[in-house]
């Protein structure tokens, strides 16, 4: 085995990534403007970590009826994509790759952020979750079941979301379907109650993804879309596995290759699952004998941990997500073996520059 592996260049779809290190999508909250727009402090978080092979920005809502947390960027208006366009530029200045995540969180939001109104999901049923608003956290309430109507409205909300991530100069984006949010509240048989074409079996649970990825193949190269999937999610975000979760991510995850994306992005088990009949406990391991095509796999990874994945082949890439956030040269301090910051979790999300663009770099690599 080598312990270099992630350190190899890798062609993604014509985009060559200096490595194989993604940096993981990762709320952090600093777009506490009125219009939730990324800033140039927005930009800077992110040029200084280009050197990771891959970057995911934290999720961007794509309409206001997306949004769930304040503070979070959005990519619906001119002046969202003109301050996602400062982000794009100082990324690619310093040599980096970066994707765009396009985010709608379903259930999990509330009435304050809407103006009152329920947020739209599948059905009525209530995550029952703590939701970070302008007066502090609050507790979710049962959410408007979307009409046929509010699905359609949606699905060309992602696709707009797309063009206008492409329109912001982003190298591609991410379809986040994982973490209890709306795709997955679809997918979830506990959260989707519905009778008609996007409920029941299967096949309609899976439905609006396809729905999207079909709108989305109308307008942007599909070679540059990434989906993100958390199939061993279980209590968390309201998120049960059933009798069912793995036949219907066989389902979704063996028709994806037919859409030739830019990868699969996978999440390992939040919790111990490895007594469930109904979960994965090794999700690469499991997919990497039904998907194609390029796998980033996600969860708790160390340097020595990816390479073994990266060995075994049973992912492409691996991301990290608070390594990066605490440790803006992982890569570079994960090639000398250098001791890691430590995280400031109470700064994660928010307002200003500490915890986010202050975590120290090596000496040896300041530019």
């Amino acid at each position: 085995m080598t312990d270099t592996l992630i350190f190899e260049p890798y062609t993604l779809n014509g985009l060559t990534l200096s490595n194989r290190m993604v940096m993981a999508p990762m709320t952090r909250s600093r777009a506490s403007n009125p219009g939730h727009v990324a800033t140039e402090l927005t930009a800077e978080y992110y040029r200084q970590r280009a050197t990771a092979g891959l970057i995911i920005t934290e999720g961007t809502f794509i309409s206001p009826e997306a949004v769930g947390v304040i503070n979070v960027p959005g990519i619906y208006t001119p002046e969202q994509i003109d301050g996602w366009k400062l982000t794009t530029a100082a990324v690619h200045q310093a040599g980096g790759t970066i994707f765009a995540q396009l985010w709608h969180t379903g259930a999990y939001s509330h009435p304050d952020l809407h103006e009152g109104d329920k947020p739209l999901a599948p059905s009525d049923v209530n995550p029952s979750q703590q939701v970070f608003t302008a007066e502090g956290f609050k507790p979710s309430e049962a959410p408007q079941p979307m009409t046929l109507a509010d699905i359609e409205r949606t699905v060309a909300d992602f696709r707009k979301g797309a063009v206008n991530a492409f329109e912001a100069g982003f190298d591609g984006v991410e379809l986040h379907g994982a973490n209890g949010y709306l795709l997955q509240q679809f997918f979830s048989k506990n959260a989707n109650k519905r009778t008609d074409e996007y409920g029941g079996s299967v096949e309609n649970r899976a439905r609006i993804l396809f729905d999207i990825l079909d709108e989305l193949d109308e307008v942007v190269d599909l070679g540059r879309v990434g989906v993100r999937l958390n199939p061993s999610l279980h209590g968390i975000m309201g998120i049960l596995v059933d009798d069912e979760t793995i036949a219907l991510y066989d389902y979704i995850v063996g028709r994806l290759n037919d859409y030739h994306l830019a990868y699969v992005h996978l999440i390992e088990p939040f919790t111990d699952v490895s007594g469930n009949p109904d979960a994965l406990p090794d999700v690469a391991k499991h997919f990497r004998n039904v998907y194609n095509g390029t796998i980033i796999i996600n969860r708790g990874f160390t340097k020595q941990t990816a390479n073994t994945v990266l060995n075994d082949k049973d992912a492409d890439l691996v991301s990290f997500g608070v390594p990066f956030l605490a440790n803006p040269d992982l890569v570079e301090r994960f090639k000398i073996d250098a001791p890691l910051n430590d995280p400031d979790q109470a700064t994660f999300y928010t307002p200003g520059e500490k915890g986010y663009t202050d975590y120290p770099v090596l000496d040896a690599v300041v530019k």
